[in-house]
Protein backbone atom coordinates (compact mmCIF):
# COMPACT_ATOMS: atom_id res chain seq x y z
CA UNK A 1 0.00 0.00 0.00
CA UNK A 2 1.39 3.22 -1.19
CA UNK A 3 2.17 5.95 2.01
CA UNK A 4 -0.03 8.29 0.13
CA UNK A 5 -2.97 6.40 -0.22
CA UNK A 6 -3.83 7.94 3.36
CA UNK A 7 -3.69 11.25 2.10
CA UNK A 8 -5.71 10.89 -0.70
CA UNK A 9 -8.44 9.42 1.49
CA UNK A 10 -8.04 12.53 4.00
CA UNK A 11 -8.82 14.39 1.01
CA UNK A 12 -11.77 12.77 -0.40
CA UNK A 13 -12.98 12.71 3.38
CA UNK A 14 -12.84 16.40 3.37
CA UNK A 15 -14.47 16.40 0.13
CA UNK A 16 -17.55 14.65 1.36
CA UNK A 17 -17.96 16.44 4.58
CA UNK A 18 -20.85 19.25 5.13
CA UNK A 19 -18.59 22.35 6.32
CA UNK A 20 -19.29 25.32 7.87
CA UNK A 21 -19.10 27.68 4.46
CA UNK A 22 -17.36 30.21 6.58
CA UNK A 23 -13.92 28.17 6.27
CA UNK A 24 -14.25 27.37 2.45
CA UNK A 25 -11.57 29.07 1.47
CA UNK A 26 -9.37 27.88 4.23
CA UNK A 27 -10.16 24.31 4.00
CA UNK A 28 -9.70 25.01 -0.05
CA UNK A 29 -6.17 26.25 0.04
CA UNK A 30 -5.05 23.68 3.20
CA UNK A 31 -5.99 20.98 1.00
CA UNK A 32 -3.80 21.97 -1.58
CA UNK A 33 -1.14 22.35 0.74
CA UNK A 34 -1.39 18.97 2.67
CA UNK A 35 -1.84 16.90 -1.24
CA UNK A 36 1.26 18.92 -2.78
CA UNK A 37 3.31 18.02 1.56
CA UNK A 38 5.81 14.98 0.55
CA UNK A 39 4.87 12.14 2.95
CA UNK A 40 7.47 11.86 6.24
CA UNK A 41 9.60 9.29 5.62
CA UNK A 42 12.60 7.96 7.69
CA UNK A 43 14.82 10.61 6.14
CA UNK A 44 12.52 13.16 6.99
CA UNK A 45 14.63 14.15 10.81
CA UNK A 46 11.36 15.14 12.25
CA UNK A 47 10.13 11.78 11.95
CA UNK A 48 13.20 9.81 11.70
CA UNK A 49 12.15 7.46 14.82
CA UNK A 50 8.32 7.29 14.71
CA UNK A 51 6.59 5.26 11.52
CA UNK A 52 3.57 6.83 10.26
CA UNK A 53 2.76 2.84 9.46
CA UNK A 54 -0.39 2.48 11.69
CA UNK A 55 -2.26 5.60 9.45
CA UNK A 56 -2.65 2.90 6.61
CA UNK A 57 -4.80 0.97 8.04
CA UNK A 58 -7.00 4.43 8.37
CA UNK A 59 -8.21 3.97 4.40
CA UNK A 60 -12.13 3.68 4.55
CA UNK A 61 -12.31 5.07 8.71
CA UNK A 62 -14.94 8.15 8.42
CA UNK A 63 -16.37 11.08 10.67
CA UNK A 64 -18.96 9.74 13.17
CA UNK A 65 -22.22 11.01 12.31
CA UNK A 66 -23.82 11.47 15.82
CA UNK A 67 -22.95 10.81 19.47
CA UNK A 68 -22.56 7.64 20.92
CA UNK A 69 -24.49 7.74 24.67
CA UNK A 70 -21.39 7.35 27.20
CA UNK A 71 -20.87 8.27 31.00
CA UNK A 72 -18.16 10.02 31.92
CA UNK A 73 -15.73 9.32 34.73
CA UNK A 74 -16.54 10.49 38.30
CA UNK A 75 -13.13 12.48 38.18
CA UNK A 76 -14.13 14.27 35.06
CA UNK A 77 -17.61 14.94 36.70
CA UNK A 78 -15.87 15.87 39.82
CA UNK A 79 -13.91 18.97 38.41
CA UNK A 80 -15.52 21.83 39.01
CA UNK A 81 -14.92 23.73 35.60
CA UNK A 82 -17.21 24.97 31.68
CA UNK A 83 -17.08 21.66 30.26
CA UNK A 84 -17.54 20.89 26.92
CA UNK A 85 -18.23 16.97 25.94
CA UNK A 86 -17.22 15.81 22.35
CA UNK A 87 -17.66 12.06 21.56
CA UNK A 88 -16.10 10.96 18.73
CA UNK A 89 -15.69 14.20 17.37
CA UNK A 90 -19.51 15.18 18.11
CA UNK A 91 -20.88 17.71 20.47
CA UNK A 92 -22.70 16.19 23.17
CA UNK A 93 -24.72 18.46 24.88
CA UNK A 94 -26.23 16.51 27.62
CA UNK A 95 -23.10 15.94 29.56
CA UNK A 96 -21.86 19.72 28.72
CA UNK A 97 -22.51 22.47 31.03
CA UNK A 98 -23.27 26.24 30.28
CA UNK A 99 -19.84 28.32 28.61
CA UNK A 100 -18.55 31.73 30.13
CA UNK A 101 -19.79 34.65 27.44
CA UNK A 102 -16.57 34.82 26.35
CA UNK A 103 -16.18 30.77 24.89
CA UNK A 104 -17.82 29.43 21.89
CA UNK A 105 -18.28 27.03 19.33
CA UNK A 106 -17.22 28.18 16.29
CA UNK A 107 -20.27 26.79 14.49
CA UNK A 108 -22.69 28.95 17.67
CA UNK A 109 -20.64 32.18 17.38
CA UNK A 110 -22.32 35.14 16.67
CA UNK A 111 -21.05 37.79 13.95
CA UNK A 112 -18.34 39.40 16.14
CA UNK A 113 -16.80 36.14 17.40
CA UNK A 114 -16.71 34.66 13.75
CA UNK A 115 -14.99 37.91 13.16
CA UNK A 116 -12.36 37.25 15.61
CA UNK A 117 -12.46 33.60 14.77
CA UNK A 118 -11.36 34.74 10.78
CA UNK A 119 -9.19 36.85 11.85
CA UNK A 120 -7.14 34.69 14.49
CA UNK A 121 -7.24 31.65 13.63
CA UNK A 122 -3.81 29.92 11.95
CA UNK A 123 -2.05 33.12 12.65
CA UNK A 124 -0.40 31.18 16.32
CA UNK A 125 0.57 28.05 14.06
CA UNK A 126 1.59 30.55 10.87
CA UNK A 127 4.39 31.82 13.23
CA UNK A 128 6.19 28.28 13.44
CA UNK A 129 9.27 27.62 10.64
CA UNK A 130 7.81 25.00 7.96
CA UNK A 131 8.30 21.03 8.22
CA UNK A 132 7.27 17.96 7.60
CA UNK A 133 5.33 18.05 10.47
CA UNK A 134 3.00 20.69 9.46
CA UNK A 135 1.63 18.29 6.90
CA UNK A 136 -1.25 17.37 9.82
CA UNK A 137 -1.14 21.29 10.32
CA UNK A 138 -2.92 21.05 6.97
CA UNK A 139 -4.71 18.39 7.16
CA UNK A 140 -6.57 19.74 10.38
CA UNK A 141 -7.64 23.12 8.12
CA UNK A 142 -8.88 20.97 5.50
CA UNK A 143 -11.00 18.91 8.22
CA UNK A 144 -12.14 22.37 9.62
CA UNK A 145 -15.91 22.43 10.35
CA UNK A 146 -15.97 23.10 14.53
CA UNK A 147 -13.74 24.04 17.29
CA UNK A 148 -13.91 26.17 20.45
CA UNK A 149 -12.85 29.63 21.17
CA UNK A 150 -11.73 31.44 24.14
CA UNK A 151 -11.13 34.94 24.14
CA UNK A 152 -10.93 36.40 27.06
CA UNK A 153 -10.71 40.36 26.95
CA UNK A 154 -8.33 42.95 29.09
CA UNK A 155 -8.23 42.59 32.78
CA UNK A 156 -10.81 39.41 32.45
CA UNK A 157 -10.19 36.25 34.64
CA UNK A 158 -11.76 32.88 34.21
CA UNK A 159 -13.17 31.84 37.14
CA UNK A 160 -12.67 28.33 36.63
CA UNK A 161 -11.37 26.04 34.22
CA UNK A 162 -12.31 25.67 30.07
CA UNK A 163 -12.62 21.94 30.31
CA UNK A 164 -12.64 19.74 27.22
CA UNK A 165 -13.17 16.10 27.01
CA UNK A 166 -12.82 14.27 23.95
CA UNK A 167 -14.00 10.65 24.42
CA UNK A 168 -13.31 8.05 21.30
CA UNK A 169 -15.46 5.13 21.69
CA UNK A 170 -14.83 1.51 20.35
CA UNK A 171 -16.86 0.61 17.50
CA UNK A 172 -16.64 -3.20 16.33
CA UNK A 173 -15.44 -3.12 12.98
CA UNK A 174 -15.37 0.58 11.97
CA UNK A 175 -12.38 2.85 12.05
CA UNK A 176 -13.31 6.91 12.99
CA UNK A 177 -11.52 10.02 12.68
CA UNK A 178 -11.93 13.11 15.03
CA UNK A 179 -10.92 16.90 14.09
CA UNK A 180 -10.04 18.78 17.19
CA UNK A 181 -9.67 22.48 17.05
CA UNK A 182 -9.07 25.00 19.91
CA UNK A 183 -7.97 28.77 19.84
CA UNK A 184 -7.31 30.39 22.62
CA UNK A 185 -6.61 34.05 22.92
CA UNK A 186 -5.80 35.75 26.32
CA UNK A 187 -5.40 39.74 26.11
CA UNK A 188 -3.30 41.85 27.79
CA UNK A 189 -3.52 40.97 32.11
CA UNK A 190 -6.14 38.37 31.52
CA UNK A 191 -5.79 34.82 33.67
CA UNK A 192 -7.35 31.48 32.55
CA UNK A 193 -7.06 27.98 33.13
CA UNK A 194 -7.79 24.76 30.11
CA UNK A 195 -7.78 21.43 30.58
CA UNK A 196 -7.46 19.10 27.27
CA UNK A 197 -8.57 15.58 28.33
CA UNK A 198 -8.31 12.75 25.88
CA UNK A 199 -9.80 9.74 26.79
CA UNK A 200 -11.27 6.05 25.31
CA UNK A 201 -14.66 4.45 26.71
CA UNK A 202 -12.85 1.60 27.59
CA UNK A 203 -8.65 0.96 28.56
CA UNK A 204 -8.58 -2.89 27.27
CA UNK A 205 -7.57 -3.31 23.26
CA UNK A 206 -5.31 -5.64 21.60
CA UNK A 207 -3.54 -5.66 18.52
CA UNK A 208 -6.68 -7.02 16.76
CA UNK A 209 -8.70 -3.46 17.83
CA UNK A 210 -9.91 -1.63 14.80
CA UNK A 211 -7.72 1.94 14.74
CA UNK A 212 -9.07 5.31 15.12
CA UNK A 213 -7.58 8.50 14.91
CA UNK A 214 -7.56 12.32 16.12
CA UNK A 215 -6.06 15.07 14.34
CA UNK A 216 -5.82 18.38 16.96
CA UNK A 217 -4.59 21.46 16.84
CA UNK A 218 -4.65 23.92 19.53
CA UNK A 219 -3.54 27.64 19.77
CA UNK A 220 -2.82 30.04 22.33
CA UNK A 221 -2.02 33.40 22.36
CA UNK A 222 -0.93 35.30 25.89
CA UNK A 223 -1.15 39.06 26.28
CA UNK A 224 1.04 41.33 27.86
CA UNK A 225 1.26 40.09 31.70
CA UNK A 226 -1.41 37.46 30.77
CA UNK A 227 -0.94 34.30 32.86
CA UNK A 228 -2.18 30.75 31.66
CA UNK A 229 -2.40 27.14 32.94
CA UNK A 230 -3.02 24.24 30.18
CA UNK A 231 -3.14 21.08 31.23
CA UNK A 232 -3.21 17.97 28.16
CA UNK A 233 -4.11 14.63 28.81
CA UNK A 234 -3.70 11.97 26.26
CA UNK A 235 -5.13 8.99 28.14
CA UNK A 236 -6.51 7.29 24.72
CA UNK A 237 -6.40 3.69 24.39
CA UNK A 238 -4.09 1.66 22.80
CA UNK A 239 -5.72 1.21 19.75
CA UNK A 240 -6.31 4.89 19.35
CA UNK A 241 -3.90 6.90 17.03
CA UNK A 242 -3.19 10.69 18.31
CA UNK A 243 -1.27 13.29 15.71
CA UNK A 244 -1.46 16.74 17.79
CA UNK A 245 -0.11 20.02 18.25
CA UNK A 246 0.27 22.66 20.61
CA UNK A 247 1.23 25.83 19.50
CA UNK A 248 1.79 28.79 21.87
CA UNK A 249 2.61 32.63 21.27
CA UNK A 250 3.66 34.38 25.28
CA UNK A 251 3.87 38.27 25.22
CA UNK A 252 6.19 40.50 26.87
CA UNK A 253 5.73 39.44 30.78
CA UNK A 254 3.22 37.17 30.73
CA UNK A 255 3.92 33.55 32.28
CA UNK A 256 2.24 30.02 30.81
CA UNK A 257 2.64 27.15 33.10
CA UNK A 258 1.90 23.69 30.88
CA UNK A 259 1.02 19.76 32.25
CA UNK A 260 1.24 17.01 29.56
CA UNK A 261 0.50 13.61 29.82
CA UNK A 262 0.37 10.42 27.17
CA UNK A 263 -0.16 7.06 27.23
CA UNK A 264 1.35 5.50 24.31
CA UNK A 265 -1.01 4.09 21.37
CA UNK A 266 -0.61 2.56 18.10
CA UNK A 267 0.80 5.91 16.80
CA UNK A 268 0.62 9.13 19.70
CA UNK A 269 2.97 11.74 18.33
CA UNK A 270 2.32 15.23 20.46
CA UNK A 271 4.06 18.61 19.20
CA UNK A 272 4.65 21.71 21.37
CA UNK A 273 5.32 24.74 19.92
CA UNK A 274 6.50 27.54 21.97
CA UNK A 275 7.79 31.54 21.22
CA UNK A 276 8.82 34.01 23.51
CA UNK A 277 7.79 37.11 21.04
CA UNK A 278 8.35 39.42 23.98
CA UNK A 279 10.75 40.52 26.58
CA UNK A 280 10.10 38.94 30.43
CA UNK A 281 8.21 35.72 29.18
CA UNK A 282 7.82 32.84 31.32
CA UNK A 283 7.44 29.16 30.36
CA UNK A 284 7.41 26.31 32.88
CA UNK A 285 6.64 22.83 31.53
CA UNK A 286 6.42 19.77 33.54
CA UNK A 287 5.20 16.15 31.48
CA UNK A 288 5.23 12.81 31.66
CA UNK A 289 5.18 9.97 28.76
CA UNK A 290 4.07 6.13 29.72
CA UNK A 291 4.22 2.99 27.07
CA UNK A 292 4.12 -0.49 27.35
CA UNK A 293 3.19 -3.58 25.22
CA UNK A 294 3.79 -2.75 21.86
CA UNK A 295 2.92 0.73 21.87
CA UNK A 296 4.63 4.32 20.54
CA UNK A 297 4.64 7.63 21.83
CA UNK A 298 6.31 10.51 20.45
CA UNK A 299 6.88 14.36 22.10
CA UNK A 300 8.38 16.87 20.04
CA UNK A 301 9.18 20.10 21.96
CA UNK A 302 10.28 23.35 20.47
CA UNK A 303 10.71 26.46 22.49
CA UNK A 304 11.67 29.25 20.48
CA UNK A 305 13.42 32.38 22.84
CA UNK A 306 13.61 35.58 20.25
CA UNK A 307 13.14 38.66 23.23
CA UNK A 308 15.48 39.08 25.63
CA UNK A 309 15.03 38.53 29.74
CA UNK A 310 12.90 35.66 29.06
CA UNK A 311 12.99 32.05 30.83
CA UNK A 312 12.07 28.66 30.32
CA UNK A 313 11.87 25.18 32.18
CA UNK A 314 11.06 22.04 30.77
CA UNK A 315 11.06 18.81 32.67
CA UNK A 316 10.15 15.45 31.23
CA UNK A 317 9.92 12.31 32.74
CA UNK A 318 9.60 8.86 30.49
CA UNK A 319 8.77 5.16 31.69
CA UNK A 320 8.69 2.57 28.99
CA UNK A 321 8.31 -1.07 29.13
CA UNK A 322 7.63 -4.59 27.58
CA UNK A 323 8.39 -3.79 23.25
CA UNK A 324 7.32 -0.64 23.60
CA UNK A 325 9.12 2.74 21.82
CA UNK A 326 9.05 6.26 23.16
CA UNK A 327 10.47 9.20 21.40
CA UNK A 328 11.70 12.39 22.57
CA UNK A 329 12.65 15.44 20.71
CA UNK A 330 13.12 18.72 22.60
CA UNK A 331 14.69 21.58 21.07
CA UNK A 332 15.61 25.31 22.61
CA UNK A 333 16.52 28.00 20.27
CA UNK A 334 18.09 31.07 21.88
CA UNK A 335 18.06 33.78 18.87
CA UNK A 336 20.62 36.77 18.22
CA UNK A 337 18.54 39.08 20.65
CA UNK A 338 17.60 36.81 23.41
CA UNK A 339 20.39 37.73 25.66
CA UNK A 340 19.86 37.16 29.43
CA UNK A 341 17.97 34.33 28.63
CA UNK A 342 17.61 31.63 31.20
CA UNK A 343 16.52 27.88 29.87
CA UNK A 344 17.01 24.65 30.63
CA UNK A 345 15.45 21.19 29.58
CA UNK A 346 15.39 17.79 31.84
CA UNK A 347 14.58 14.91 30.27
CA UNK A 348 14.96 11.54 32.13
CA UNK A 349 13.60 8.10 31.04
CA UNK A 350 13.24 4.57 32.83
CA UNK A 351 13.29 1.34 31.02
CA UNK A 352 11.50 -0.74 32.85
CA UNK A 353 11.97 -4.03 30.22
CA UNK A 354 15.08 -5.32 27.66
CA UNK A 355 12.87 -5.01 25.22
CA UNK A 356 11.73 -1.44 25.46
CA UNK A 357 13.50 1.72 23.40
CA UNK A 358 13.73 5.11 24.13
CA UNK A 359 14.83 7.82 21.30
CA UNK A 360 15.74 11.10 22.87
CA UNK A 361 17.72 13.73 21.30
CA UNK A 362 17.67 17.13 23.46
CA UNK A 363 19.09 20.56 21.23
CA UNK A 364 20.39 23.43 21.87
CA UNK A 365 21.13 26.33 19.62
CA UNK A 366 22.35 29.50 21.05
CA UNK A 367 23.15 32.95 18.66
CA UNK A 368 23.05 35.16 21.77
CA UNK A 369 26.33 35.59 24.34
CA UNK A 370 24.90 36.28 27.17
CA UNK A 371 22.32 34.13 28.22
CA UNK A 372 22.38 30.68 31.37
CA UNK A 373 21.04 27.58 29.42
CA UNK A 374 21.29 23.52 30.06
CA UNK A 375 19.96 20.78 28.64
CA UNK A 376 20.26 16.58 29.15
CA UNK A 377 18.95 13.37 29.07
CA UNK A 378 19.00 10.02 31.07
CA UNK A 379 18.04 6.54 30.21
CA UNK A 380 18.34 4.26 32.91
CA UNK A 381 17.08 0.85 34.37
CA UNK A 382 15.00 0.20 37.79
CA UNK A 383 17.98 0.63 40.68
CA UNK A 384 18.63 -2.93 41.25
CA UNK A 385 20.20 -2.02 44.71
CA UNK A 386 16.79 0.06 45.61
CA UNK A 387 14.72 -3.28 44.91
CA UNK A 388 16.88 -5.15 47.11
CA UNK A 389 16.32 -2.95 49.73
CA UNK A 390 12.68 -2.85 49.61
CA UNK A 391 12.25 -6.51 49.32
CA UNK A 392 14.60 -6.62 52.36
CA UNK A 393 12.09 -4.87 54.53
CA UNK A 394 8.67 -7.04 53.31
CA UNK A 395 7.75 -5.48 50.52
CA UNK A 396 6.67 -7.85 48.06
CA UNK A 397 9.16 -7.57 44.29
CA UNK A 398 6.11 -6.18 42.04
CA UNK A 399 5.08 -4.10 44.66
CA UNK A 400 8.92 -2.73 45.05
CA UNK A 401 9.04 -2.22 41.22
CA UNK A 402 5.53 -0.33 41.14
CA UNK A 403 6.59 2.20 44.04
CA UNK A 404 9.98 3.17 42.23
CA UNK A 405 8.20 3.54 38.86
CA UNK A 406 5.46 5.44 40.55
CA UNK A 407 8.06 7.61 42.31
CA UNK A 408 9.92 7.79 39.09
CA UNK A 409 6.73 9.80 37.63
CA UNK A 410 5.15 11.16 40.77
CA UNK A 411 7.55 14.53 40.66
CA UNK A 412 5.63 15.32 37.38
CA UNK A 413 2.25 13.97 38.45
CA UNK A 414 2.40 16.26 41.54
CA UNK A 415 2.41 19.43 39.43
CA UNK A 416 -1.43 18.35 38.33
CA UNK A 417 -3.24 21.39 39.84
CA UNK A 418 -6.83 19.42 39.84
CA UNK A 419 -7.39 16.99 42.66
CA UNK A 420 -9.64 15.08 41.24
CA UNK A 421 -7.89 14.29 38.31
CA UNK A 422 -4.99 14.21 40.28
CA UNK A 423 -6.24 11.41 42.68
CA UNK A 424 -7.90 9.21 39.74
CA UNK A 425 -4.28 9.08 37.93
CA UNK A 426 -2.70 8.24 41.10
CA UNK A 427 -5.16 5.45 41.24
CA UNK A 428 -4.57 4.17 37.56
CA UNK A 429 -0.83 4.75 37.33
CA UNK A 430 0.05 2.75 40.41
CA UNK A 431 -2.10 -0.41 38.82
CA UNK A 432 -0.78 0.05 35.79
CA UNK A 433 2.57 -0.07 37.19
CA UNK A 434 1.99 -2.98 39.78
CA UNK A 435 0.83 -5.15 36.37
CA UNK A 436 3.36 -4.32 34.68
CA UNK A 437 5.43 -5.46 37.72
CA UNK A 438 3.96 -8.50 37.64
CA UNK A 439 4.34 -9.36 33.79
CA UNK A 440 8.21 -8.75 34.32
CA UNK A 441 8.22 -11.32 37.16
CA UNK A 442 6.37 -13.69 35.32
CA UNK A 443 8.44 -13.61 31.72
CA UNK A 444 11.25 -14.03 34.04
CA UNK A 445 10.22 -16.87 35.90
CA UNK A 446 9.01 -18.36 32.62
CA UNK A 447 13.10 -17.74 30.98
CA UNK A 448 14.67 -18.85 34.15
CA UNK A 449 12.60 -22.46 33.84
CA UNK A 450 13.18 -22.64 30.12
Amino acid sequence: MAANEFQQHALSVADSQQANAAFAERRAIAAERFAATAWPGRKTEAWKYTSLRSLQELTEASFAEQAKAIELPEAVKAVDSYRLVFVDGVFQADLSGDLPEFACRFSEANAEQKAFINEKLGTVVATQAESARNLFSYLNDAWLHDGVLLHLPRGASLDKPLYLVYVSTSEAAKATLAHQRLLVWLEDNSQANVIEHYLSESVASNDDDVSSLTNGITEIHVGQNAQLHHTRLNLEDEAHTHIGGVHLALSRDSVAKCFALGEGGRLKRIDYQISHNGPGAELIMHGAYLARNKQLIDYHTCIEHREPHCTSLEVIRGIVGDKAKAVFNGRIHIHQDAQKTLAELHNRNLLTSNGAEVDTKPELEIYADDVKCAHGATVSQLDETALYYLQSRGIEAAEARMLLSYGFVNEVLSQLPYQPLLESLQVRLRARFIDEARKSAAEKLIGESA
